[in-house]
């Protein structure tokens, strides 16, 4: 895994989070979804856990732990927890 494709999963997620899908690719969505723990939009999309798992495929998947660990941590400092 590269750091640019760190960020741009964590890009991707961001803009999810802070705006919707947009003109995401439905991967993106995906990882989006898995990355900010949202199983709502998962079944938006009528895809199951291991549906999206599958989806997203391992390269992507190894990413979100990291990705979330990020945007909980932009979180935390937003609301001077950091």
């Amino acid at each position: 895994m590269t750091d640019r494709e760190l960020q741009h999963s964590i890009t991707k997620a961001r803009d999810a989070k802070h705006g919707g899908f947009g003109v995401l690719s439905t991967g993106e969505k995906l990882a989006a979804a898995l990355v900010l723990n949202r199983p709502d939009w998962l079944a938006e999309m009528n895809y199951t856990l291991a549906e999206a798992i599958e989806r997203v495929g391992p390269q992507w998947l190894a990413l979100i732990p990291e990705a979330a660990r990020v945007l909980e941590y932009e979180d935390e400092h937003v609301a001077g927890k950091a």
